[in-house]
């Protein structure tokens, strides 16, 4: 009997609107196990979450919260611990995040799934119109020393989950309460504010998609 059971290639992308973060963090969990069982193809969910800080697993990660308890609870910001690589970040509405639940055990390589996934949203911001870049050292998607996109992700049996966050219109103000992924020289930025205008997100989401499936043409 096959231990990986892989369904044939295919990708299913869902959407799930605006969700909590711990609520969107069961149902990955849920995908994940039905991924490593063979009994679903592979999955590129979106979605944005409801204003959240996530602490991820490196050490220190919660050295960089700014805010106090209070100063979270009166910007209506949770603050939650994930099991995600990487420091701290901060999710809200405007922002993009996806989570693919894909099957590696064809190559078993998370670099080169990381590396994949950055180029994913490189090739995304080009055809907006931003000339985005890797950041030697660092994960993520920089403009110069402007961070516009967070990458963070886990596997469980070669199955991936978590994923990236993207700033298309998020408010900016909310990273004033982090040293958002640790990093203390550097800014974080939108896609808003790099074009000076508020961005569709739908064909934001619709050429992520587009992209991921040429970056990964076997899912």
């Amino acid at each position: 009997m096959n231990p990986n059971p892989q369904p044939a290639p295919s990708l299913e992308i869902q959407d799930w609107g605006l969700t909590r973060y711990v609520e969107a963090f069961e149902r990955q969990k849920v995908l994940v196990d039905l991924r490593r069982r063979g009994s679903i193809a592979d999955h590129l969910v979106f979605t944005q979450h409801q204003p959240v800080y996530t602490l991820g697993l490196r050490k220190g990660a919660d050295r960089h919260l700014i805010w106090d308890a209070a100063a979270c609870q009166a910007h209506g910001i949770e603050v939650v611990r994930s099991n995600r690589g990487g420091d701290i970040t901060y999710h809200g509405p405007g922002q993009l995040v996806g989570y693919p639940i894909i099957s590696l055990q064809a190559r078993r390589d998370l670099h080169a799934y990381l590396r994949d996934l950055e180029s994913v949203v490189i090739k995304t911001l080009k055809r907006f119109g931003l000339s985005s870049q890797r950041r030697s050292g660092k994960t993520g998607i920089w403009l110069g020393s402007r961070k516009i996109c967070a990458i963070g992700v886990a596997v469980r049996s070669w199955v991936t989950y978590h994923g990236f966050a993207l700033n298309v219109n998020t408010d900016m103000k909310h990273f004033s309460g982090i040293v958002p992924c640790g990093i203390s020289d550097a800014s974080v930025t939108s896609m808003a504010d790099e074009l000076a205008a508020p961005v569709d997100l739908h064909a934001v989401q619709a050429t992520l998609a587009v992209e991921f499936k040429n970056v990964f043409p076997n899912t």
